[in-house]
């Protein structure tokens, strides 16, 4: 039997993994946009190019795919982890945390397009596609790791509760006290 006992050290594990990988995303924005001349501020869940600047339209599309790409390569990067070291599950977070991140994001598209929402509408595929074919990739990655290690509807209910509060905490964080980080 595998350990699935939610504990303060798995809630204090969910809250970096929330913070880590958040911040990872915001960061790759920040980085891409700093890469191709733009200068940029990074928030704990935005980034923006400084007021007055004009970023050309393939120069967005980079900008807004660079953070689903890590968000995605950190979710498969973890997922081999766990099927090849075995279970642990302190980092099994960093692989739950980008599915709820990216289905929010695609959510949101309804009151404003985000990353794979401006990637899907510039490819003229619709708002939603991006963002459910990304979702449905990283639902897959989970699922398979719940089902290999039989991991409970108990365990996921209380680490996606877990991750909703912290992740809320963030946002609303972000939204009210507009804290700047680079």
């Amino acid at each position: 039997m595998i350990d699935q006992k939610i504990t303060l050290k798995y809630a204090f594990a969910t809250v970096g993994a929330v913070l880590f990988t958040w911040l990872l995303h915001e960061f790759t924005h920040w980085f891409t946009s700093e890469l191709l001349g733009y200068e940029a501020i990074m928030r704990l869940n935005s980034v923006s190019p400084v007021a007055g600047q004009q970023q050309n339209k393939w120069h967005q599309i980079y900008i807004s795919a660079s953070g689903p790409i890590i968000t995605l390569l950190q979710a498969l990067f973890i997922f081999i982890v766990l099927k090849t070291k075995g279970w642990n599950k302190f980092i099994y977070p960093l692989l739950f945390v980008p599915l709820y991140m990216r289905i929010l994001a695609g959510v949101m598209n309804v009151i404003k397009p985000n990353d794979e929402g401006r990637i899907s509408e510039f490819l003229g595929t619709g708002l939603y596609t991006l963002s459910i074919l990304v979702s449905l990739f990283l639902f897959l990655l989970v699922y398979k790791t719940a089902m290999k290690y039989n991991l409970s509807w108990k365990f996921n209910t209380s680490t996606t509760i877990l991750i909703m509060i912290v992740s809320s905490l963030l946002i609303l964080s972000d939204q009210f006290f507009k804290i700047r980080i680079l």
